[in-house]
């Protein structure tokens, strides 16, 4: 299954590639890992940060959900 590529806002501005100026991003979603609860095989506990990958370079833009 190919993501599909969208225009995105940020805090109601249009996002741009900080690389190549391009405007179309796909989605997806990261685990900010930490040791510790990585020991204890807790993952699912970490915070999760939303990646947008630029269609055009393939920069990965991040943005922690707060």
């Amino acid at each position: 299954m190919t993501p599909t590529s969208t225009q995105r806002t940020i805090k109601g501005e249009k996002l741009t590639c900080i690389v190549c100026k391009h405007d179309t991003f796909w989605e997806r979603e990261t685990l900010m890992n930490t040791k510790k609860l990585t020991f204890f095989k807790l993952e699912w506990l970490n915070k999760k940060a939303q990646n947008l990958i630029c269609n055009n370079c393939g920069f990965v833009h991040w943005f922690l959900n707060k």
